[in-house]
């Protein structure tokens, strides 16, 4: 595979607190020798653990961007050991467009793993994350939300492979440092193709979130990773700055989320929920209704949970179609 196009005038070598951008090449009407910037910084001070921290790989969650920046302006190199790489806007064509996929080119940064140093822009970066930033990594970081169709409550994600070098206890100890009020964990990714994915390839361990969403910023969520990813970096030794005034941790609820977990709309209206974030549902509930306006007379459809649990994800968008998702749950049923 050839190598990638991206270049970038940071040295991640070099000792300091750096801050520019990776240059991808695009050429286009309005600019014939443009870049696209994707913003990126490195901290580094002499040996220690290595981190990777990235957000933004969907444009319209933001929670993790705004935490991520904040942790490029506060952390100051003499408090760090080893270095911090900090990706806050992993696909930027997607975040200035506030768009879960690239505007360039349509495509899902967090469904483009390996990548491709020769396809579209989403590709290309994909390819550069697990080639270049994520290799020698001792711990990858990655913050999520629901984007603009869904909201979760804040919850942590541990992803563990059997060649992590990471023992998986020690993931589930800093997942609990993390504070989020709740963990879930998915069915694996057979076709690897998630950031999360990219890390296991290499054995890195990885940890995820999913915090918000709903098209718009949530601060206290923010804060939740802001507060939560120091944490982790201090149990790692990669911060020895004062954390006396970051709030304790909230106590974690474990919700492993399962396939039949997952409630879709079978009729295209207007989405109506009947059960409400943080409810515990029974197996067979009526979650939601869909209405249909635009057929006078014509009752609404109702939407049932195969096999309850613990609310923690919810569309936020009034109108539906036929396949998309109205939520999810885990956990036990009530």
């Amino acid at each position: 595979m050839s190598a990638s196009p991206i270049a970038t005038d940071i040295d991640f070598n070099r000792d300091g607190k750096q801050m520019g951008y990776l240059r991808l090449p695009h050429s286009v009407h309005r600019s014939a020798y443009g870049w696209i910037p994707f913003p990126i910084a490195c901290i580094r001070n002499g040996d220690g653990p290595v981190m990777f921290l990235s957000a933004g790989v969907h444009g319209d969650e933001y929670e993790g961007q705004i935490a991520l920046s904040r942790l490029i302006q506060d952390i100051d190199v003499k408090d760090v050991r080893g270095r911090i790489i900090i990706l806050p806007m992993a696909n930027f064509p997607a975040g200035v467009a506030g768009l879960r996929v690239s505007p360039i080119d349509d495509v899902n940064l967090n469904r483009s793993f390996p990548g491709d140093p020769a396809g579209t822009p989403t590709q290309i970066i994909a390819h550069y994350i697990e080639t270049v930033l994520m290799p020698g990594t001792d711990l990858h970081i990655d913050m999520h939300s629901g984007g603009s169709s869904l909201f979760y409550l804040p919850c942590v994600m541990p992803d563990w492979a059997a060649n992590c070098v990471m023992p998986q206890a020690r993931i589930a100890e800093l997942c609990r440092l993390f504070g989020a009020p709740y963990q879930i964990t998915f069915d694996e990714d057979k076709e690897g193709r998630y950031i999360s994915a990219a890390a296991t390839r290499l054995g890195i361990a990885s940890i995820g979130a999913e915090l918000g969403g709903g098209g718009r910023l949530t601060g206290a969520y923010a804060d939740i990773a802001y507060w939560g990813i120091l944490r982790i970096m201090r149990a790692m030794g990669a911060y020895a700055g004062s954390l006396d005034h970051a709030p304790a941790p909230a106590e974690t609820l474990v919700l492993p989320v399962k396939a039949n977990q997952f409630a879709y709309a079978m009729d295209g209206g207007v989405l109506e929920h009947l059960v409400a974030l943080g409810d515990r549902i029974a197996d067979g509930a009526r979650v939601a209704l869909i209405h249909h306006p635009e057929t006078p007379g014509l009752a609404p459809t109702p939407v049932q949970a195969i096999k309850g649990g613990l609310v923690v994800c919810q569309r936020a968008m009034g109108r539906v179609e036929r396949g998309d998702c109205i939520g999810h749950w885990g956990g036990p049923s009530a």
